[in-house]
């Protein structure tokens, strides 16, 4: 089975329904994984997202600034919508891939939004913070008590909002202290990695002693000039698919678009063995 898979914190998809159809165009991605998409299913976009070519959708939506969609060329069965920190937030979509035949164990998509954080590194003073750190560790619990580990065939993809390396941000020193490059998120977000022995998939592709960003600032006027960028965005895979990504891109390009997204889509090559 062969696929290009993207995702893309779009940061509101009706808003930037124009960008999404340009970015389609442009890279012809098979599976498509939005995170904040900013509106509840019934006011997803689903008939002009269909229109170019995504014959099968998934939605989790929510008012405000959450909810995650998965549009696919690729037939595939809704596994669920798990409210990972039982806060009522949409945050997570997992669907099974068709086409993995043979008798083989499915190949899972799991799309999730991590909690932000706000402002204040500290949980004690901020429950956005709090609420992240436990996100992260329900994440962990989740994943590491699934069975079957060596042979589970899953992909994991979206906004975790976390800058785990040096490497990830434009300053490791200067930001240390900013929320989503302190130790405390970090540190949970290796728990994360740790719970399942989740691979890397862009660091598998550019070496972790590179830079390598998927988010700048709207504040940044000049956002390639200054380069003030983070990593939040990440596509993993199970060791059972480790090697299965052949390629990998992160689409910069959008972040000049007009009116775009802070985030810039991530795009992983895959080929799998049924």
């Amino acid at each position: 089975m062969r696929f290009r898979l993207a995702t893309w914190n779009i940061n509101s998809v009706r808003l930037r329904l124009d960008l999404v159809s340009r970015f389609v165009k442009a890279y012809q991605p098979d599976v498509l994984c939005l995170q904040e998409i900013k509106c509840i299913d019934d006011k997803f976009p689903e008939l002009e997202l269909r229109a170019l070519g995504f014959d099968h959708v998934a939605v989790s939506g929510q008012k405000g600034y959450h909810g995650v969609a998965t549009l696919s060329r690729l037939p595939f069965t809704l596994l669920e919508r798990r409210d990972i920190c039982g806060r009522g937030h949409a945050r997570h979509l997992s669907v099974a891939l068709e086409g993995a035949g043979n008798g083989t164990k499915p190949v899972v998509v799991h799309n999730v939004y991590v909690p932000s954080g706000g402002d204040i590194p500290d949980p004690a003073q901020n429950p956005k913070f709090r609420h992240k750190l436990d996100f992260l560790e329900a994440m962990g619990a989740w994943f590491g008590g699934m069975r079957a580990k060596p042979k589970n065939r899953m992909i994991m993809v979206g906004d975790f909002n976390v800058a785990p390396l040096p490497t990830d941000v434009w300053s490791h020193k200067q930001l240390l202290k900013v929320v989503s490059h302190t130790p405390d998120e970090v540190e949970r977000l290796e728990r994360v990695q740790a719970s399942h022995d989740w691979v890397d998939v862009m660091r598998r592709h550019v070496p972790a002693e590179e830079k390598l960003f998927t988010w700048w600032s709207y504040r940044n006027r000049d956002w390639r000039a200054s380069n003030r960028g983070r990593r939040l965005d990440h596509i993993w895979t199970t060791p059972a698919l480790d090697g299965a990504a052949v390629s990998m891109t992160v689409a910069s390009e959008t972040r000049d678009w007009k009116r775009t997204s802070d985030h810039v889509p991530v795009i992983a090559d895959f080929e799998i063995e049924d």
